[in-house]
């Protein structure tokens, strides 16, 4: 199965300025994350950013927040490790759809407009991204694996302060159904073609 722009969005979890220092790969992890959040940002793709403890372990890192900022990220504070229970499950699901009411065709044309319309089919993919993936990305990833959303983990923009940690985290969310993926697999899966026509800005992201 292959990712659909369409259905995608993208969670970047906790990319910290007072975690950096302290990470495995962390200047790296970082890089992909601008990546991943500027293709998002071409595409369309919402984009949604926690900040764990945000008063102690300080705001997102200023690489990835100004590219945040010149699109319509959402960025969500949490306490909890995994982001689900701060906000950010209820952010990723659609509207529901109207209950009762039958269908609209079968009224006067006159009253059909004031039938509301259907949700917008849901964003059920999840591609998703952070540090300290042991922790608050794993148990993010988790607990939307337990909503019922496809998970793609991009784990070249993954950390934790151990390889041992992050690889941990990696074996146990491919155990439980996430997706392994690269930041160029997600680049290349969104555009699908060579005639897409953001082809060569979002080739250019990633040279």
């Amino acid at each position: 199965m292959l990712l659909d722009e369409e259905e995608c969005q993208l969670v970047l979890v906790d990319y910290q300025t007072r975690l950096l220092p302290a990470l495995h790969e962390g200047p790296a992890t970082l890089a992909q994350a601008v990546r991943l959040a500027r293709m998002a940002a071409l595409l369309e793709v919402p984009v949604f950013a926690t900040e764990q403890n945000p008063e102690r372990l300080g705001p997102t890192a200023p690489e990835l927040a100004g590219v945040l900022a010149g699109s319509a990220a959402v960025t969500l504070p949490k306490m909890a490790f995994s982001a689900c229970g701060d906000g950010l499950a209820e952010r990723l699901r659609p509207p529901q759809r109207p209950s009762g009411g039958g269908n609209a065709r079968s009224l006067p044309r006159h009253l059909q407009k004031a039938v509301p319309a259907p949700a917008q089919p849901a964003r059920s993919s999840i591609v998703i991204a952070g540090w300290e993936a042991h922790v608050c990305l794993l148990q993010t990833a988790l607990e939307l694996l337990e909503l019922e959303f496809a998970v793609w983990v991009v784990t070249d923009a993954c950390s934790s302060r151990t390889e041992r940690n992050r690889d941990a985290a990696f074996d146990r969310l491919a155990g439980c159904g996430a997706e392994l993926v690269t930041t160029e697999m997600v680049c290349f899966e969104w555009l699908r073609s060579a005639e897409h026509p953001l082809f060569k800005p979002m080739q250019a992201l990633i040279k």
